[in-house]
């Protein structure tokens, strides 16, 4: 049996983690829904715990898009 370890698309760790891979600055912000879906959350509406998941996705992220 495989267990998924990746964070939910959409969740802070998730974004946390894309904004660091596109090269985007440090947004901490969310998707209850999934990515790009519903209403995103911004930091200003997130707990600290979120915001912690999505520093945690962003610094941990050590891949980047290469844009050749």
């Amino acid at each position: 049996m495989s267990v998924n370890l990746a964070p939910k698309h959409g969740s802070p760790r998730d974004r946390g983690s894309m904004d660091r891979y596109y090269h985007r600055p440090y947004d901490p912000h969310w998707y209850p829904e999934g990515t790009y879906q519903g209403k995103r959350i911004d930091a200003e509406q997130m707990s600290q715990e979120e915001i912690i998941e999505y520093h945690t996705g962003f610094i941990e992220e050590e891949d980047r898009k290469r844009w050749t």
